[in-house]
C-alpha cells in the first residue's frame, strides 16, 4: 500500500482554505474485497503496535476525531481500531457540557481523560469544539459564565487556539503524541447520508432535526474549521484534512497515520537484565520440581 500521509498534514501554522482540499481522493483500494484486504493488514499491524506500546509504557497516544455530522467518525473508529485490545485504549465521546463541566475552564472535562502511558486515548470531538460550534453559535458562551472583560469576540479565539497549543506541547513535552483528524466531507455527500439514514428504518436512531439546523450553518463551520487547523497545527500534534466522501478509503488513510505516529516512536520490548533473568531461572526451576 501507497499512501503518502504529508498529502493530508495540515502545514504547520499555514493559511488552510478547506475549498483547496479534495473531499474526495484516487480511491488505494481497486475493489471492495482488496479494501477488507488492505484494512486487515493495517488492523494487525495495529494490533501488534499497541501491544508493544503497552509493554513499553514510556508514550501516550492520543487520536483527536472532528467532523461534521455524518463524516463517519464512529465508523472509522470502529472499523480501524476493531483490533485493539480493549484494555489498552480508552473511547471518550463529549457531547453538551454539564452543569460541573460548565463550572470549570474549557479544558477540565477533557483534560481528565487524557490517556495514561502505554494507552492509546480517543476522542470523537473534543476541547476543539470550543473553537468550532461555540464560535459559530457565540450564544453558548453565555453559560459558560465567563467574566465579562474575557469575552471578548477579538480575542477569544486565538486565546483558545493558544491554550489548546500550550497543552499540547506540554503533553507532548511528557510522552504523550497526539493526532487529530478533520474528516472532510462534502456538503453534497452529507445530504446523500442523511436521506439514507431517513430512508433505513435501522439508521433513524442516528437522524435529528438538530442535525439539519446545524446544516444551515455549514459556510459558517468551514470558516470555523479553517481557522481553527491553520493556528493548531503543530509540529508535535499535526491535523490530517482525510478526504471523507469514500469511508472506506478515509479509513485507510487513518490506520496508515496512526502507524506511521506508533513506526516513529522507536518502541522496543522491556529488556530482562541478569538478575531478573536469575530470578525467573529459579521460579522456573520451583515450578518443575513441583509435586
Amino acid at each position: 500500500m501507497n499512501i503518502n500521509i504529508k498529502n493530508f498534514s495540515v502545514p504547520v501554522k499555514g493559511g488552510l482554505k478547506l475549498d483547496d482540499w479534495p473531499t474526495r481522493v484516487e480511491p488505494i483500494y481497486q475493489s471492495k474485497h482488496e479494501y477488507k484486504k488492505l484494512l486487515k493488514a493495517q488492523i494487525a499491524e495495529l494490533s501488534e503496535q499497541q501491544q508493544l506500546h503497552y509493554a513499553n509504557d514510556r508514550h501516550a497516544l492520543l487520536l483527536i476525531f472532528q467532523a461534521m455530522d455524518a463524516a463517519g467518525k464512529d465508523g472509522a473508529i470502529k472499523h480501524v481500531m476493531s483490533g485493539i485490545n480493549p484494555q489498552g485504549c480508552q473511547v471518550f465521546s463529549f457531547k453538551r457540557p454539564s452543569a460541573i463541566e460548565l463550572d470549570h475552564d474549557f479544558l477540565w472535562r477533557t483534560t481528565q481523560c487524557l490517556p495514561e502511558r502505554g494507552r492509546i486515548g480517543i476522542f470523537n470531538r473534543s476541547y476543539y469544539e470550543e473553537v468550532l460550534v461555540v464560535r459559530v453559535h457565540p450564544k453558548i458562551l453565555d453559560s459558560q459564565k465567563l467574566p465579562g472583560d474575557l469575552v471578548d469576540p477579538d480575542t477569544i479565539w486565538q486565546q483558545r487556539y493558544q491554550s489548546m497549543v500550550d497543552l499540547e506541547d506540554h503533553l507532548y513535552r511528557n510522552g504523550t503524541r497526539i493526532v487529530k483528524f478533520f474528516l472532510h466531507l462534502s456538503k453534497d455527500e452529507q445530504r446523500r447520508r442523511f436521506l439514507a439514514r431517513i430512508d433505513d428504518p435501522g439508521k433513524n436512531w442516528k437522524f435529528s432535526s438538530a442535525d439539519i439546523e446545524e446544516r444551515r450553518y455549514w459556510q459558517q463551520y468551514m470558516q470555523a474549521y479553517e481557522a481553527c487547523l491553520s493556528a493548531t497545527s503543530t509540529t508535535t500534534a499535526p491535523w490530517y484534512v482525510v478526504p471523507a466522501d469514500d469511508k472506506k478509503n478515509a479509513r485507510l488513510i487513518i490506520a496508515e497515520v496512526i502507524l506511521e505516529t506508533f513506526r516513529s516512536l522507536e518502541m522496543q520490548y522491556p529488556v530482562t537484565d541478569t538478575a531478573r533473568r536469575q530470578e525467573l531461572l529459579a521460579i522456573r526451576e520451583q515450578l518443575q520440581n513441583e509435586k
